[in-house]
């Protein structure tokens, strides 16, 4: 059986062997891989392994012998899955490996915009404390999370993780599903509200929700509008989410007080986006899933994942 993995490169950069995939078959792994490049790779092969590489209904209909797609990563939409199923290809993701580290990248990007640590150690180091008159000194006003608001939307583990952390540093917490979706059945310890309260009400709107055709850049300006001015917007989630024009005017505007992104709509981040010359923007790229333990949890999960499939058990499925 032929295995290819269309691009590896991220989930291991020397410090995160193949080896258990490669003892399931005749194993390929291309760093990464052009669009033009994905046929002629995956052709001969039966499983197929991406995390960021389109598997589109085109690329999935010029490989007959395909048989199965894991992907490397939690969301799937970079695989028409509704075309694979229709020609009887086994989908499957990692639904669980990053939780811990997502959650927190979320507080680095939020106490980066809170207490301005590299601001002020660049400050430093460029002699402004030197030359100061007094013991201390600030570049901006800080801020302190207790006592805040943070408003959560989608409330999977990685949500439920992120509201944890809020609340052991005394911050009060509010939940909304993703777009489209009914709020659950209240409870004693959450407080669910709808998404258009949640983003009037929050200090902090932080973003858990996979990427769909219904709420794509659900977050505009309609919706930042409604955001206090002193609010601050966190998405370690899918660039998509944000209409980031409207997200760079906001922060242009002053209508919210600053944003923490670790993704954007079009990765690598291209020159042109708007958001590189926002103000108080914080973008980091793409790392809330990329510490060791979270990419060794990923790869042992997806070999799991194809073990499961060829013993006829499948787990994981997507779609």
């Amino acid at each position: 059986m032929r295995i290819v993995v269309l691009d590896g490169h991220t989930l291991n950069r020397g410090d995160n062997p193949w080896d258990e995939l490669a003892a399931l078959g005749e194993l390929t792994v291309y760093d990464r891989s052009a669009r033009d490049e994905i046929v002629p790779r995956a052709r001969g092969a039966a499983v197929a392994l991406t995390n960021k590489t389109h598997l589109d209904a085109a690329a999935l209909a010029a490989l007959p012998e395909l048989r199965y797609v894991g992907v490397l990563a939690t969301g799937y939409n970079v695989v028409d899955v509704a075309a694979a199923h229709a020609r009887g290809i086994t989908v499957t993701n990692v639904p669980e490996y990053g939780t811990d580290f997502v959650a927190q990248h979320v507080f680095a990007l939020l106490l980066e915009l809170a207490n301005a640590v590299g601001e002020h150690d660049a400050a430093v180091h460029a002699g402004e404390w030197q030359r100061c008159p007094d013991f201390s000194f600030w570049t901006r006003p800080l801020l302190e999370l207790a006592g805040l608001t943070m408003g959560i939307v989608g409330y999977g583990r990685i949500g439920q993780r992120v509201g944890e952390v809020a609340r052991a540093l005394g911050m009060r917490v509010l939940a909304s599903a993703r777009p489209g979706s009914p709020l659950p059945p209240p409870t004693a310890k959450e407080t669910w509200c709808e998404l258009e309260e949640l983003f009037a009400a929050a200090d902090v709107v932080t973003l858990h929700c996979p990427l769909t055709a219904d709420n794509e850049r659900f977050v505009n300006a309609r919706l930042l509008a409604r955001m206090k001015r002193s609010a601050l917007l966190i998405n370690a989630a899918r660039g998509q989410l944000v209409d980031e024009a409207a997200l760079a005017q906001a922060l242009a505007d002053g209508t919210i007080a600053g944003a923490g992104l670790d993704v954007v709509s079009d990765e690598p981040i291209r020159a042109d986006n708007p958001l590189l010359r926002a103000p108080r923007c914080v973008i980091t790229p793409h790392v809330a899933w990329a510490s060791l333990a979270a990419r060794r949890r990923l790869m042992a999960t997806a070999v799991e994942n194809l073990r499961a499939y060829l013993a006829g058990r499948p787990v994981n499925l997507v779609g």
